[in-house]
């Protein structure tokens, strides 16, 4: 490997989608992720924060699973639940502490995506 080689940020995610139709409403109308363009009836594309987020098909049957764990930060992981909630997300439970740190409190809570992939919102609470 050439030595001046480096890894670049993330520049695009999959999410396996049953239905993508299905997908798109739930990350553009309960999640509230900006819509880019779609490209046929199986992909889906919203920007995440500067990374680009794919909505697919399962290309062949080794594909065909629920994803790794995404962690959405918010501001206010309370006000985000209470929004996420109301607008119909499917949450596995309630925001909980992780971990006390030196200079903030870290809390997560989990939900389920409408293809049943967990997701995870994670909020830091400075001291």
């Amino acid at each position: 490997m050439a030595p001046d080689f480096s890894i670049g940020p993330i520049g695009q995610i999959t999410i396996r989608a049953k239905d993508v139709a299905r997908a798109c409403a739930f990350y553009r109308d309960i999640l509230g992720l900006r819509h880019l363009f779609d490209a046929g009836p199986t992909l889906s594309f919203f920007d995440c924060g500067g990374v680009r987020l794919m909505l697919s098909t399962a290309e062949s049957a080794e594909f065909d699973h629920p994803g790794s764990v995404l962690y959405y930060r918010v501001g206010d992981i309370h006000a985000a639940y209470d929004t996420l909630k109301a607008r119909g997300a499917t949450f596995v439970d309630a925001p909980h502490l992780i971990a006390k740190l030196p200079d903030h409190d870290l809390w997560m809570v989990f939900l389920r995506d409408t293809e049943d992939n967990v997701l995870a919102l994670m909020g830091e609470v400075r001291h």
